[in-house]
């Protein structure tokens, strides 16, 4: 990650976007479980700076979703009784 100075978010643009695909990384761990990993974009800022090819540099805000699947009985804990009741 590049240290950006905090002066470079000063006139940035705020930059519209919508979802043209969004897929889940996979990875399989030492222990059988399976990751699935995505990013999903929040926010997009264009900054008043280049990289030296003159390319624009972009600032995003983003979340990680992390699911964990096909875990392997063993290493599961004991299911807990739900805190609320279902509606």
């Amino acid at each position: 990650m590049s240290n950006i100075p905090p002066d470079a978010f000063q006139d940035s643009e705020e930059i519209d976007f919508e979802e043209d695909k969004e897929f889940w990384n996979e990875y399989r761990l030492a222990d059988g479980t399976t990751l699935k990993v995505k990013l999903v974009l929040r926010g997009v800022k264009r900054l008043k700076r280049y990289e030296p090819d003159g390319s624009p540099i972009y600032a995003i805000n983003s979340i990680n979703v992390v699911r964990a699947v096909n875990v392997p009985e063993k290493l599961k804990a004991k299911p807990k009784k739900p805190e609320m009741a279902p509606v």
